[in-house]
């Protein structure tokens, strides 16, 4: 093992099969792995984010898995601070913090010297613009974040509602970009660190997304949904995720079960494509294929 690595991240696309090497590896190297999914965060919500089992854990400590609510908020300024806070803890046992995950921006701002500024939310401004969104529809406000501010707007799919109306907040009423009121995209690592990235045949990779979400289900991932469904959690950002707001449509009315599971298979590998985008432009990658063996070259 390389004495000057402190940290190891190791991430890639949806189903691309970091939780199987993230065992492997915690076990050769004494490791512990730090949740590195914003969605795997969430309690009742373990089927449609591939959470790994007890079993699959095999002994290995997991951390930052099940601490919220559905119904809570989460923001990547609080996971930076328990993640950082995380490591410390893990390195003074004299093990190795394995940061395991596919969001990249997490994994990055816990790395990197990430600022993140705090902003003062405009009730006023926010009402406006949600019942703006209910008049004139997604497209017509992303737009409209289009004309303040491209950056944001380019970075952001006009269905996800949240994140228009809080640039659009943040633009026009507090003066300041998305990205600037969001954080300093630091440059500086900040741990002596090493990113190993998940690198498959993007057809392969696709099969792979399929299966799993035909497995999902057939491990009960419709009544996972449907009990969140029942429970009346709506309207919130766990809701969102992918393989769940597709059952809540189905659930409403507005599709068959039959199209909400292909929009889940369609869903699920639009979002490993702008994975692999983000990481291969955002992070310095060591990408390995099938071949677990390729890590030890970096170790």
């Amino acid at each position: 093992m390389n004495k000057k690595i402190d940290v190891v991240a190791i991430i890639g696309p949806t189903a691309s099969g970091k939780t199987a090497l993230s065992i492997r590896l915690a076990k050769e190297i004494d490791g512990e792995i730090i949740n590195g999914d914003s969605m795997q965060i969430y309690r009742h919500m373990n089927i449609g984010t591939a959470k790994i089992t007890p079993e699959e854990m095999d002994g290995v400590p997991h951390h930052l898995l099940d601490i919220k609510e559905p119904t809570e908020g989460f923001s990547v300024a609080e996971y930076q601070l328990l993640v950082r806070e995380k490591i410390e803890e893990i390195q003074s046992r004299g093990k190795m913090p394995i940061l395991v995950g596919g969001t990249g921006l997490y994994v990055q701002s816990v790395l990197y010297d990430f600022q993140f500024a705090k902003q003062e939310v405009n009730e006023e401004a926010r009402e406006a613009y949600y019942k703006e969104l209910e008049l004139l529809g997604p497209e017509a406000m992303h737009e409209k974040l289009t004309q303040i501010d491209p950056a944001a707007a380019a970075e952001i799919h006009p269905n996800n509602t949240r994140r228009v109306i809080r640039a659009l907040e943040m633009a026009e009423f507090a003066g300041v970009s998305r990205a600037e009121e969001q954080f300093n995209r630091g440059d500086v690592a900040l741990y002596n660190h090493l990113i190993i990235g998940m690198d498959m045949d993007r057809e392969k990779l696709y099969e792979r997304i399929n299966l799993r979400v035909d497995l999902m289900m057939d491990a009960g991932l419709l009544e996972e949904v449907r009990a969140l469904y029942d429970a009346g959690i709506r309207d919130v950002q766990a809701i969102k995720a992918i393989g769940y707001k597709e059952f809540y449509a189905y659930f409403d009315g507005y599709v068959t079960l039959e199209e909400a599971i292909e929009q889940v298979k369609q869903n699920s590998r639009r979002y490993a494509k702008r994975q692999l985008t983000y990481f291969r432009n955002k992070m310095e990658i060591k990408w390995i294929g099938k071949d677990y063996n390729e890590i030890k070259k970096f170790l």
